[in-house]
């Protein structure tokens, strides 16, 4: 059985194309601006057959035309690999497109090997700068960064997603020693991480603030503001500067 939390038909966000995404139950981070606290903890969920899922994805492929396809998002899905690689393979075997929308925290075989299934990879690093990241998610960046390499080494397509956050995660240091990580070197156009395909900048937003009232939770970032176009297009700017293809999505 798979954990699932809920579903979403039509999905634009996640991947490319129009998709079914769906997100699963539990999450080891524990990031300040989540947009879904009600997916962290591992108890709960629908317990659902893979199979039912098959069957939706199934019905809504001629939705996806020749791009989209199904995503698994969170939580965190590769908490569950092990029982999502049976149903990614049917899903393939089906002509289906699939993603996973990772924070890429958690690594063992079942993680290698569902990653290694998956056609596109949308690999949320959510700080570079280690103590600010172990300040927003409650845990360290390495294996993120070394579940990138990897991706990068096995020849996987990923997506690079961040979150701009004022105050957690603009600080222009933080991204372009980001940039210089994974993207080419401005000056020649060499190097960097040729499988990523492309960086989606997220700007912060506060949609899921209800939901912590709800469920009687402190939302530590209340008092954060909205990113301004200002910020928006600065963070742009730095990136493109190292990456061939970013996206404000």
């Amino acid at each position: 059985m798979i954990k699932v939390h809920s579903y979403e038909s039509m999905g634009t966000y996640d991947g490319p194309g129009l998709r079914l995404v769906v997100f699963l139950q539990g999450c080891p981070f524990r990031c300040l601006y989540c947009a879904n606290p009600d997916t962290i903890a591992f108890e709960g969920g629908n317990p659902t057959e893979p199979d039912e899922i098959l069957r939706m994805a199934v019905a809504q492929k001629p939705f996806f035309g020749k791009r989209g396809g199904v995503t698994f998002s969170g939580g965190e899905p590769t908490a569950q690999a092990e029982t999502l690689i049976p149903l990614v393979r049917k899903l393939k075997e089906n002509g289906i497109n699939v993603c996973i929308d990772t924070n890429g925290g958690i690594w063992n075989k079942s993680v290698e090997e569902l990653l290694g299934i998956t056609d596109l990879v949308l690999l949320d690093v959510k700080q570079f700068n280690p103590d600010r990241h172990a300040a927003l998610t409650g845990k360290s960046n390495e294996r993120t960064l070394k579940t990138a390499l990897w991706l990068e080494e096995h020849g996987k397509p990923f997506w690079l997603r961040y979150v701009l956050v004022p105050g957690i995660s603009d600080d222009e240091e933080d991204i372009l020693s980001l940039c210089r990580h994974f993207g080419h070197d401005p000056q020649s156009g060499k190097g960097g991480y040729r499988m990523i395909e492309r960086v989606e900048i997220l700007p912060y937003h506060t949609l899921g603030v209800n939901k912590y009232e709800s469920m009687g939770i402190d939302y530590r970032l209340k008092e954060t503001p909205l990113n301004t176009p200002e910020q928006l297009e600065k963070a742009r700017m730095l990136f493109s500067g190292y990456f061939d293809s970013v996206m404000l999505n």
